[in-house]
């Protein structure tokens, strides 16, 4: 009796409803309301341009301009190689990028589309919705046995879920297309996990499969794919009560599926991991000493890391104020003499110690944790270098940890339903308002540029990049009457990004062409021979300064009358860049002016062997030769000139 007692209850047990409220229909739907609700939270997004990193991706691109056909080389070559069309500069950061899914989509997209950011951001939003959704499945499938008779347990995975699609630091995975890499890397690595769990409940071998191809095209996204390596069979330990042989199976197809994409990524960029660059702009732990840079101390750079993985616990709580940049020096160099770096690391050995205490009663608190640093891992500068401090989309992956910590805590010590589910909808609301607005942000360059600038105020990088939009804004037409006060607005930023770090090329080019824009040539100049001072053979200087001092000759000849000056100048120019008739021909006049006119004529040759069917060339060239004396000979330029405009001589 009292074992067949043991077993009814037991079914009982079993049959429980798993609802609430006593609607077990409803949970079907509730997938569904994860999937909407992190579309509509990003469908702002839809009407937004190309911004950031995009260009390298995309639209500038030679692989993905040309659609289908341009599969192969995204395939064979590293992922900036379309970009930057050579190797050494493909391979700007350390030891290369080999992440050709995304760009494999985006190839296709352009295919069918061509260059429409619409459809760019359409189907990224769509894709971070799905992915939302899986995890809203995942934490079900991986939950539930443990979780199964807990008051609101679908609740709580749907808040945790809605948490993860509402955090206000996913908005440059999302908002940024080129952000697509996170989320198809995490969505492999949430489906090999599925899949495996999966495998582990049912014993189906197709599972195994799924779980393999699911991870290697996480990988083929992005390299944060591996994490899931060790995550898998966390999840196994903490939530089936299985030995960790019976995962070996599915452990082994995506162990498989590893190595292959790292046969295949080395057989494309090869074992050289290129070292460390010497550059600040892809190295921040760089400083300058004398006129070089040299790498920080073992504590200089120590305490830099730990401060930055503080930095990334405080916005995952608190997401403001929010930036897409972190390049030296938003972030300063630290020593572990200040109190924030010690507070990080008193904060990263307690997350140690409650997981390593939790870990032998599984609890789930030991679980987040210990995830949030397993996949925190590879973005945090400790295993290898990343090129920048931080960035809020490394926290893409991670932060899936702390939704789902934050919740369970939450649900855990708010002891009435209704004032959990207050608080829980209170900070939700607040999360979505700040991704939303955060959205309207990167709408642009120049809109995330002029913006970020104001937050990450000590970032040379995006000093430069807001200094360089600023400038080109105001060359557009339709931007005549605010031209110099973006050009005032351009300039300090460039200067900023100078002082921060002073050989920074592109940053000098482009004070250059503000002082050029300006009409203040003299600057400009000075700019343009300092950007060739840090870089001797950089092309864009070299014509900008054959312009600036072109256009300097012409206003001294033209304003202050100093014609001395004025050839100097235009000698300069034509130095630099010699095939430019337009400072041939004020050579020639500034001789003519000064009664030179053997050499007025021979830079009106000059001007006639470039440009032999425009008039003006041969009016010029025959009244240098009238000058001259020469009559006969200038008889002849005027004839040529009226042969190709009647009225040339009028």
């Amino acid at each position: 009796m009292s074992k067949a007692k043991k077993k009814r209850t037991a079914k009982k047990e079993e049959a429980k409803p798993e609802a609430i409220s006593g609607k077990a229909s409803i949970q079907r739907y509730y997938q569904w309301i994860v999937f909407a609700f992190a579309f509509l939270i990003y469908a702002n997004t839809l009407t937004h341009d190309y911004t950031q990193d995009d260009a390298i991706v995309i639209y500038d691109n030679m692989f993905t301009q040309e659609g289908v056909s341009g599969i192969s080389g995204l395939l064979t070559y590293d992922t900036f190689y379309g970009f930057f069309k050579t190797e050494g500069k493909a391979k700007l950061v350390s030891g290369g990028r080999y992440r050709p899914l995304t760009p494999i989509m985006f190839a296709v997209e352009y295919q069918l589309f061509g260059a429409s950011p619409g459809a760019g951001h359409f189907i990224s939003v769509l894709l971070y919705a799905l992915l939302c959704m899986l995890i809203y499945k995942l934490l079900v499938l991986m939950l539930l046995p443990n979780m199964r008779d807990q008051k609101g347990f679908y609740i709580f995975v749907l808040f945790a879920s809605l948490f993860f699609a509402a955090h206000p630091l996913h908005t440059e995975a999302v908002a940024n297309i080129k952000g697509r890499d996170e989320i198809m890397s995490m969505m492999g690595a949430v489906l090999a996990l599925y899949y495996s769990l999966k495998y582990i409940d049912a014993r189906k071998s197709t599972y195994v499969i799924w779980a393999a191809l699911a991870f290697f095209l996480g990988l083929m996204a992005k390299e944060t794919t591996i994490t899931y390596l060790a995550v898998i069979p966390l999840a196994v330990y903490f939530f089936r009560s299985v030995s960790l042989s019976k995962v070996a199976l599915p452990m082994m197809g995506v162990l498989a599926s590893t190595v292959l994409f790292l046969i295949i990524r080395f057989s494309v960029l090869g074992m050289d991991f290129g070292g460390t660059p010497m550059e600040l702009m892809n190295n921040p732990y760089l400083k300058l000493n004398g006129n070089s840079y040299v790498s920080f101390s073992f504590s200089e750079k120590a305490a830099t890391i730990t401060y930055t993985l503080g930095k990334y616990i405080q916005l995952l709580i608190f997401p403001h104020p929010l930036t897409h940049d972190y390049y030296p020096r938003h972030v300063e160099i630290m020593s572990f003499g200040n109190w924030k770096v010690i507070l990080s690391l008193i904060a990263y050995l307690g997350m140690l110690v409650v997981a390593f205490k939790g870990l032998k009663s599984k609890k789930l608190t030991s679980f987040c944790i210990l995830y949030f640093l397993i996949t925190l891992s590879i973005v945090s500068n400790v295993v290898f270098p990343i090129g920048t401090n931080m960035s809020e989309r490394f926290m893409f992956m991670p932060s899936l940890g702390f939704v789902l910590l934050a919740t369970y805590l939450l649900s855990k010590y708010l002891k009435s339903q209704k004032i959990l589910i207050g608080v829980l909808g209170a900070v939700l609301l607040l999360y979505s308002i700040k991704t939303f607005t955060r959205n309207f942000v990167w709408k642009n360059d120049f809109t995330l540029f002029t913006t970020d600038v104001k937050t990450s105020s000590n970032s040379a990088k995006i000093l430069n990049a807001a200094g360089g939009a600023l400038v080109t804004e105001s060359a557009k037409p339709s931007n005549a009457s605010k031209k110099d006060a973006m050009l005032r607005e351009a300039i300090p930023y460039l200067e900023k990004a100078l002082t921060i770090h002073p050989n920074y090329k592109n940053a000098a080019l482009l004070l250059g062409n503000a002082s050029f824009y300006q009409g203040d040539y003299e600057k400009a100049i000075k700019a343009y021979e300092r950007t060739l001072q840090i870089a001797p053979e950089y092309p864009d200087a070299i014509k900008n300064l054959a312009i600036a001092y072109r256009d300097a000759g012409r206003q001294a000849g033209e304003v202050g009358q100093d014609l001395e000056k004025a050839k100097s100048y235009l000698k300069r120019s034509v130095q630099l860049m010699d095939n430019d008739a337009d400072a041939y021909r004020l050579l020639g006049i500034v001789h003519g002016m000064r009664g030179e006119h053997k050499e007025a004529i021979k830079y009106f040759t000059k001007v006639i062997e470039m440009q032999p069917k425009i008039a003006i060339g041969y009016v010029n060239l025959g009244k240098a030769y009238q000058y001259y004396g020469d009559d006969e000979t200038a008889r002849i330029m005027f004839q040529k000139a009226i042969e190709i405009d009647p009225n040339a001589l009028d």
